[in-house]
């Protein structure tokens, strides 16, 4: 049997050595932390978390619920781990982040097929027996990257990523903020902080104004629309934050039972209940900047910060150029690609690349084929986006039904996600089958 080397232990890396040791593999994970860390993580833990402590919806019928319900299905070790860690927020999936990372450092320690060095890899093993999965995430090291352009002979691509604020729980004003989830008829797991019309107009023209950390001259920011920091939404028009990340709707305050102008959420961040995260709002605000136009929001006025917002690049390569349905480098069949890095974008995804790359490579130590799932399933959507998209627009993407096969007949939208769901659930099983998955 052919030897596996998974470089980068983040989600992916992390999914895609757990797939490779339940089929009877060998694996050799490198991690460069706690040597060196990307500009966005701090934790010399495995799978750490850095944008945000949430899995997004538990509903199946949303595209997400099911691709975590395949993934479950598949003996994730992620998707596992996350419910072991789970903090309340609502119909999410929310984890607590330091809980979250010991629980997969120690699984994957203590795993008697897994070796873990502690070292940066800056070029792709060159031993035609040894199978590679690269799972260095969007914050690929430098040197890394630059082994990545010439093995592709492309220029490599960015977009823009942003971190949300997280505040201390004690340091917020209970009196003005109302606990509440959107829609809901209970008290809810977010913290809501309501706005006036008057407050919500002097909190955006301080935000129009604000100072921003610079990017660099060689930067060209190309930001990922499901992540935009929430100065370019303000950008975008006087209304645009009510419309997003603080939206009001379905958030009525108790003590008026009226919806307010605009809200901004907060969600829990540990289980505890001691630390929460600012929802929506990735930010490149300096530091002095985020303490100052923060505070203005009500219930925040003396809000402690945990960790201030930030942004960094983030990289992926072109991948309907670049991969096989299989993952595989079509210049170098015996490495995979698996993770952000490819093409996907959010937690949930990355560590369903990792899951069908760690699969993959075991399949192919074994020579077997490598089927990639059916375009049905979420799991067969993600890899039909990486492939099968137009390559000279090609973007990274969140799973969602837009990635689906058209109806072949008209469905009522009430009933869609659950079809989408029943079918892909269904044919995910199938599929397992048939390849002895």
């Amino acid at each position: 049997m052919k030897n596996i080397t998974i470089i980068g232990a983040g989600l992916a890396g992390s999914e895609a050595a757990w797939q490779a040791v339940q089929r009877g593999c060998k694996v050799t994970l490198y991690d460069m932390k706690p040597h060196n860390y990307s500009p966005a993580h701090s934790s010399p833990g495995l799978a750490e978390l850095v944008c945000s402590n949430s899995f997004r919806s538990n509903d199946v019928t949303s595209a997400v619920g099911l691709l975590k319900e395949e993934m479950r299905k598949c003996n994730s070790l992620i998707m596992k781990t996350a419910f072991e860690c789970e903090v309340p927020a609502g119909k999410a999936l929310a984890v607590n982040r330091d809980q979250f990372s010991a629980k997969i450092t120690e699984t994957l320690e203590q795993h008697p097929d897994i070796t873990i060095v502690r070292e940066e890899i800056t070029e792709f093993p060159d031993d035609p027996d040894t199978i590679v999965i690269l799972a260095t995430g969007p914050l690929t090291s430098p040197k890394l990257t630059e082994a990545l352009i010439k093995l592709t002979g492309r220029d490599r691509l960015a977009f823009y990523d942003a971190i949300a604020p997280i505040v201390n729980a004690d340091s917020l004003d209970m009196d003005i903020i109302y606990r509440k989830s959107r829609y809901d008829d209970g008290p809810g797991d977010y913290l809501n902080c309501p706005m006036d019309e008057e407050q919500y107009t002097t909190f955006i023209t301080e935000l129009a104004n604000a100072q921003y950390v610079p990017l660099k001259d060689f930067e060209n920011p190309k930001y990922f629309e499901g992540c935009l920091p929430i100065e370019i939404i303000r950008s975008r028009g006087d209304e645009t934050l009510r419309f997003g990340p603080m939206k009001p709707v379905g958030l009525p305050d108790p003590r008026t039972g009226n919806d307010p102008h605009a809200v901004v959420q907060l969600r829990m961040e540990n289980r505890e209940g001691t630390t929460y995260n600012m929802v929506g709002f990735q930010t490149k605000l300096t530091y002095g900047e985020q303490k100052r136009i923060f505070r203005m929001i009500p219930g925040m006025e003396n809000a402690e910060f945990e960790r201030f917002g930030s942004i960094h690049r983030n990289t992926f390569i072109c991948a309907p150029e670049i991969l096989t349905p299989g993952l595989e480098f079509t210049s170098r069949p015996n490495m995979l690609l698996a993770g952000q890095l490819s093409g996907v974008e959010g937690y949930v995804e990355s560590a369903a690349m990792g899951l069908l790359a760690g699969i993959n490579a075991a399949r192919k130590a074994l020579e077997q084929e490598t089927p990639a799932p059916p375009p049905t399933t979420a799991l067969g959507a993600l890899i039909n986006h990486l492939t099968m998209s137009e390559a000279k627009n090609f973007q990274p993407s969140n799973v969602n039904f837009g990635l689906f096969p058209a109806w072949k007949k008209k469905v009522p939208k009430r009933f869609r996600g659950q079809m989408r769901a029943e079918t892909g659930l269904a044919d995910l099983e199938n599929w397992m089958k048939e390849n002895s998955i």
